[in-house]
């Protein structure tokens, strides 16, 4: 079995400086002199981090390869290890948590708190400023709906540092007859086609393909019939498609670029810097910020959406944005909606690897940690686990959508994992005067509801569809389910 371990790896790597420096006077995320960006391949950035936190030798993650030594366990009796979840509506001292205020004022920061140190990390207090302007408008169709598409770029101040540029992309599209703003749901995406910022650095190149379920106008990648574009559309919505690659790289040897680069001024994270998936919810917000200007868009009717690690992002900005009125989680798993407390495919340890640590803070690596300075440490340690994540969601309408195995949704993403921290997110719905699933708060006996028999009628939702990695067959009843609650709120 191999065993990650910072032994076997020498500390002494070159950094290679970009042409133009940093050189505005202050300091830098290591608390040394600003100077140049360093570069850093994935395992440099791992190593360094696992340098930082004083961990010696990490577990290795299941594998998805079901014949490995080491392949992930799909057996239910042994899927809950640590069957005890942290409550949420417990505080830190041991007080109840019996008022909606308390929630507020008291036990919800106190969960922000912990998820900010030890899981997505922070997002620092010197973020630049991000200023929009529409690179171009114009009227097409999608589908055989009239549209007007405006392309959106959205600057961040680079002045700090000005080797390392952010110009976030963004697409909005709107009914061109409609008579009053449309809610818009905001979609991480890939850029296609001759698009302001196509082929530069850490954006996939024109017609790259889909891979994570987010279909670009005039582009499908997910099930037979209508995209989910013109499916918004018909409905009298809009959509907005930001690219998470213009916020921030899919990889390790990008945290000393994009805004997390940027925001340290080339120099590598601390451990509870924020990761991938924190700095995407955090572009997300600032396309946020541009749509509450536009008088084509329903401010107040806004959501989040994503597949995969999206889905995860969408999860994340959802939790942490309060302006984000709405959100559909697509097949998020681990990350995500999935409880890091399952031994059921995919674990805490595949994302301590170096493959996705890079999604999230510096601190979460501890927690697959085998041999360090503090011991050993597994997902029983984290102080928080998932429910809790979509608990910081409520009472706003939150939707989780899986697919089958069957259709390419595997089993690795743990849809009754997800199902369960769900379950166990309802009680502080129903605290904040929402309903919830209407089921038990027995997360560990609830099942699942047979595929395409959604538990939809309150503003938490769940439904298994019948298709695979993608959220399309949900958007219409996502759709329907939202104007459903809409006409019940206040």
């Amino acid at each position: 079995m191999r065993r990650f371990s910072i032994r076997a790896f020498l500390l002494s790597a070159t950094f290679v400086a970009t042409v133009s420096p940093c050189t505005l006077p202050g300091q830098d995320a290591t608390g040394s002199a600003p100077g140049e960006p360093v570069t850093f391949t994935t395992q440099e950035d791992h190593q360094n981090m696992l340098q930082q936190l004083g961990i010696t030798e990490l577990r290795p993650g299941p594998s998805g390869n079901p014949s490995a030594p080491n392949a992930a366990n799909y057996d239910e009796s042994l899927a809950n290890p640590y069957p005890k979840l942290p409550d949420a509506l417990t505080l830190n001292c041991g007080e109840r948590v019996t008022t909606a205020e308390t929630w507020r004022n008291e036990r919800r920061p106190e969960i922000v708190e912990e998820f900010e140190r030890e899981v997505y990390g922070r997002v620092p207090k010197n973020v630049p400023a991000v200023t929009w302007k529409v690179l171009e408008t114009r009227e097409t169709t999608v589908g055989e709906i009239p549209v007007v598409e405006k392309q959106l770029q959205g600057h961040v101040d680079n002045s700090a540092c000005p080797s390392i540029e952010v110009d976030i992309s963004m697409t909005l599209a709107t009914p061109k007859n409609a008579e009053r703003p449309v809610p818009v749901l905001m979609m991480y995406g890939f850029s296609f086609g001759p698009r302001p910022g196509a082929g530069r650095p850490g954006q996939p190149p024109a017609g790259a393909g889909n891979r994570q379920g987010a279909a670009p106008p005039g582009r499908r990648f997910g099930p037979p019939g209508p995209s989910r574009s013109e499916t918004l559309l018909k409905a009298g919505w809009g959509y907005a498609m930001v690219f998470p690659a213009s916020i921030q790289p899919d990889n390790g040897a990008g945290l000393t670029r994009g805004i997390i680069g940027l925001v340290n001024r080339g120099q590598p994270r601390k451990p509870d810097d924020w990761g991938a998936l924190r700095a995407w919810a955090w572009g997300a917000s600032r396309g946020l910020d541009y749509l509450e200007t536009d008088p084509a868009v329903d401010a107040q009717r806004v959501g989040i959406e994503g597949v995969s690690r999206y889905g995860k992002a969408a999860l994340v900005a959802m939790a942490f944005e309060p302006r984000f009125a709405m959100v559909l989680v697509g097949s998020s798993g681990e990350g995500g909606a999935k409880l890091h407390r399952r031994n059921f495919g995919e674990a805490v340890e595949n994302l301590t690897g170096s493959g996705e640590y890079h999604w999230m803070a510096g601190n979460f690596l501890k927690y697959g940690a085998q041999e360090a300075k503090f011991g050993a440490m597994t997902a029983a340690d984290l102080p928080v686990d998932s429910h809790e994540l979509i608990a910081l969601c409520a009472p706003r309408l939150t939707f989780i959508s899986y697919g089958i195995p069957e259709k390419g949704d595997a089993h690795w993403l743990d849809q009754q994992g997800s199902f369960m921290a769900a379950v166990a997110a309802g009680p502080v719905f129903r605290l904040l005067g929402a309903k919830d699933l209407g089921t038990s708060d027995d997360y560990l006996t609830e099942k699942m509801p047979a595929v395409n028999q959604g538990l939809l009628d309150g503003r938490l939702a769940w439904r298994q569809h019948d298709g695979g990695h993608t959220d399309a067959p949900n958007i219409e009843h996502f759709i329907a389910w939202a104007a459903k609650q809409w006409d019940g709120m206040p």
